[in-house]
Formats: structure tokens, C-alpha cells, sequence
């Protein structure tokens, strides 16, 4: 028993309807490609309407109304150009695909350098935080133990006074970024101090 032959795929039947077009060089209204395509190519009479409507929308093969009847036509120069056309547009969507990474490519290092100077700032914080607390414990000291011996009072002064120095050296920092900032992403002052917890009164001590 011998296998039923299995039907041309679509692409073998817009393969076979330009083969017509480029072997014989002429103009064809539908009723006679419906006659040539199923006897020359082998393509069902009833698929051709639809074959040609898809080379048409592809642009491979030409179409326009002269008088009462449509007229189909096709030349290899025309799938030479189409072609090139697609060869293009493929180039400029390579480009383009090319800039929108390189553009994300250049928001993510922007973001990445964003979070490091946050790290910063909270870094700033947590120091000066640290600072103030010390210098506020030393002080407290100092009221308490303000009868010591002159040599013991003269060393509670000096530790304040280290503290002291380091707390209005963190408040300069956080000063400076706050001043970074502002230049940088023109923020006011009283939104990066809310954003960022830093009371509005921080001054030097």
C-alpha cells in the first residue's frame, strides 16, 4: 500500500508562487494564477488567493487595480531590495538594542554609585551618633567628678575634648554630603534631613 503524499508546506507554496512570478516575468490577475500555481507548482487551487494575500503583505509581490481588474507581479530585483530592507532594519534594531544596554548598563552604575554614598551617609550617622553620646557621657563626668584631684579633672578634660573634636568632625562630614547632595540632585535641605533622620537643629557642639 503506498503512503498517501503529503501536501507542500506554506512556505513550499510562496516558494513555488514566486518561482512563477521570476520564470516567466509577467503581470497575473488571480483566475490565472489560480489555473498556472496547481498545474506548474503543484499548490491547491483553493490555498492561492491566500498564498499570494501573504507575499503581498510581505511586500514580495506587487499589487494594484487597473481599471476593473487586479494585477499581481513580482521581480527578482524586488526580493533583492525587500531583502536589503530587512537586512537594515535587523542593523538598526541591533543598534538600538546596543544603546538601551549600554543606557541600563550606565542607570545601574549610576544606582550602584548611589547606594555606596548611602553607605556613607549612614556610616556617617552611626559615627557621629557615637561621638555625641561619649562626649554627652564625659561631660555628665565632669559635673560629677568635679571635686577630683587637679591631675584627674585635667584628664576627664582632655578625653572631652577629644570627644568633643570628633563629634564636630562627623557633624563636618555630614555637613559636606548633605552640601554634595543638594548640588547633585538639587534636594532642599529640610528633605534630605527628613529622608535621611537628621534633626534640623544638628549643629557643632
Amino acid at each position: 500500500m503506498t503512503s498517501k503524499k503529503r501536501g507542500l508546506s506554506l512556505e513550499d507554496k510562496r516558494k513555488g508562487m514566486m518561482e512563477i512570478f521570476y520564470e516567466k516575468k509577467d503581470f497575473f490577475q488571480l483566475k490565472e494564477l489560480e489555473k498556472i500555481a496547481p498545474k506548474e507548482k503543484g499548490i491547491v487551487q483553493g490555498t492561492v488567493k491566500d498564498v499570494l494575500q501573504s507575499l503581498v503583505d510581505d511586500g514580495m509581490v506587487d499589487t494594484d487595480k487597473i481599471g476593473t481588474s487586479v494585477y499581481f507581479w513580482a521581480f527578482p530585483s524586488k526580493a533583492t531590495n525587500t531583502k536589503k530592507q530587512k537586512l537594515m532594519q535587523l542593523e538598526n534594531s541591533s543598534q538600538e538594542a546596543k544603546k538601551l544596554r549600554a543606557n541600563v548598563e550606565a542607570k545601574l552604575a549610576k544606582k550602584k554609585t548611589g547606594q555606596q554614598d548611602e553607605e556613607k551617609r549612614e556610616k556617617l550617622q552611626v559615627e557621629l551618633k557615637k561621638a555625641q553620646e561619649k562626649n554627652t557621657a564625659l561631660k555628665s563626668s565632669l559635673k560629677e567628678f568635679h571635686e577630683l584631684d587637679p591631675d584627674e579633672l585635667e584628664k576627664l578634660k582632655s578625653e572631652s575634648q577629644v570627644s568633643l573634636e570628633a563629634a564636630n568632625r562627623w557633624t563636618d562630614n555630614i555637613f559636606a554630603v548633605k552640601s554634595w547632595c543638594k548640588s547633585k540632585f538639587f534636594i532642599e535641605e529640610n528633605q534630605l534631613n527628613k529622608a535621611f533622620g537628621i534633626p534640623d537643629e544638628l549643629d557643632y557642639l
